[in-house]
């Protein structure tokens, strides 16, 4: 579970004739990066978050006395803002994550191995050329599609859905590659997804150096590996954190702002607003001027991701720790005995909309157990499972999309992974990646502007 904070903590506040004082509403990853990086330059911050609970969608819970994650996170050797933001906090990532070169293993019905002696991007060509699964034509087909998009730099001269941007490739490259990146990148459904935004991150995973492909996956729980070490180095950096401390509103006065909560105010001359989407057009409501922006948050739809989790018997393990389910519910499957220790222990997701949504939680369970023993013959009896449906996981990328911008106001700032990057090419899918990336990017201004 995330850290408990005492009531002095919880209480504290800064002085309000000090100056600068950054408030930033909201604990997920974006207001984490944000907090950290202000704390790092020296800047006061009191971080707000609503829940007892920090981590927003990247959050840890307990059930059947195992910590387990409200989704299974896949990290990317390319997300160095990621990387960076944990050794800030003290954490080596070669101890919190285990990293493996670009394998995707279908459960027997594809296979794609990066070919790690190769400079990229020739190791990821040659790993497709020697792909199991497909046919001679079929991996002709990836290679010139990828190929090309690295001579037009992964630019588009407009945006457009990624399936129409796939139209030309053959229908099985789609169901064995293009579809299950897409899903996990972006959680949004080829008919719909941003090519550009999947091209930014097959530009920055595939294009540059061959170990932004490999694949890092978590050893420690969410709140362990993010939350409990950001809020040690705010709290080290002279920061404060408040949870249960709903924001209600917040106003300008003077060159500063005064935030509402409960029968309380506060005043800083900062404010980073790092909500969920959702939560932002409440916020801005006492300021007309920024009603475009309140607007493009309320209008943005969203996917959800289910995750699975299946307790088997303890020496129960997969041939990896990660494998792809194809033709099946399930997607991915991770094997937490071999990332956590938890031995027995499957996590299984379901990213985007789709037929699961309709099914209860314990047929799903069911299903996914089923369908895992086809992949899976020996597998032993299911002892408890355990659905975690995050039903507004992301923001739904889509092609297109108008996001709202980073800069609101004076000295008032819009942080987390649905806000839009100064330079459109570099926009983010709905990832760890993109919300400290936007975070950062957050405080980076705020920073600025105390010059």
């Amino acid at each position: 579970m995330g850290t408990q904070l005492a009531p002095s903590q919880l209480d504290h506040r800064p002085d309000p004739k000090s100056a600068p004082s950054a408030a930033i509403i909201g604990g997920g990853c974006a207001g984490l990066a944000a907090a950290v990086r202000l704390s790092a330059a020296g800047v006061p911050v009191t971080l707000f978050d609503s829940s007892h609970q920090l981590g927003g969608r990247a959050r840890s819970i307990t059930w059947q006395e195992q910590t387990l994650d409200n989704g299974q996170h896949i990290l990317l050797g390319a997300y160095a803002r990621t990387l960076d933001f944990l050794q800030t906090c003290g954490l080596a990532p070669e101890q919190v994550l285990l990293r493996l070169p670009l394998k995707l293993d279908m459960a027997g019905e594809f296979s794609l191995r990066s070919q790690s002696a190769l400079p990229a991007p020739l190791h990821i060509l040659a790993g497709l050329l020697q792909a199991k699964g497909l046919s001679w034509q079929e991996r002709f087909a990836a290679v010139r599609i990828m190929a090309g998009f690295r001579l037009r730099q992964f630019q588009l001269s407009q945006d457009m859905p990624l399936q129409q941007l796939l139209q030309d490739q053959p229908p099985r490259l789609i169901q064995m590659l293009w579809e299950p990146l897409c899903l996990a990148a972006l959680n949004t459904p080829l008919a719909e997804a941003s090519a550009q935004v999947f091209l930014n991150v097959l530009r920055d995973s595939f294009a540059r150096s061959k170990t932004d492909s490999d694949l890092l996956l978590p050893r420690k729980d969410l709140s362990q590996l993010l939350v409990d070490p950001a809020v040690a180095y705010i709290q080290q950096h002279a920061g404060s954190v408040r949870l249960n401390t709903p924001i209600e509103s917040l106003r300008q006065e003077g060159s500063g702002w005064v935030l509402q909560h409960g029968d309380e105010q506060s005043h800083f001359s900062h404010v980073i607003i790092a909500t969920s989407p959702f939560r932002v057009a409440p916020l801005l409501a006492g300021l007309p001027e920024l009603a475009e922006t309140a607007s493009q948050c309320a209008a943005l739809d969203y996917q959800p991701i289910y995750t699975v989790y299946l307790q088997y018997e303890a020496a129960t393990q997969l041939p990896d720790a990660m494998c792809g389910l194809a033709n099946s519910l399930g997607q991915w499957v991770f094997d937490r005995g071999q990332l956590y220790g938890q031995a027995g222990l499957l996590a299984v997701v379901i990213s985007a909309a789709g037929p699961h949504q309709s099914m209860t939680q314990a047929a799903l369970a069911l299903a996914v157990d089923q369908e895992l023993r086809q992949h899976f013959p020996h597998l032993s009896a299911l002892s408890w499972h355990k659905v975690v449906a995050e039903k507004r996981a992301t923001f739904a990328c889509r092609a297109g999309l108008k996001r709202p911008g980073h800069q609101l106001s004076q000295n008032l700032w819009l942080a987390g992974d649905y806000v839009a990057s100064p330079d459109h090419l570099q926009d983010y899918p709905a990832t760890i990646e993109g919300a400290i990336r936007s975070g950062e990017l957050a405080a980076f201004e705020l920073t600025k502007s105390l010059k």
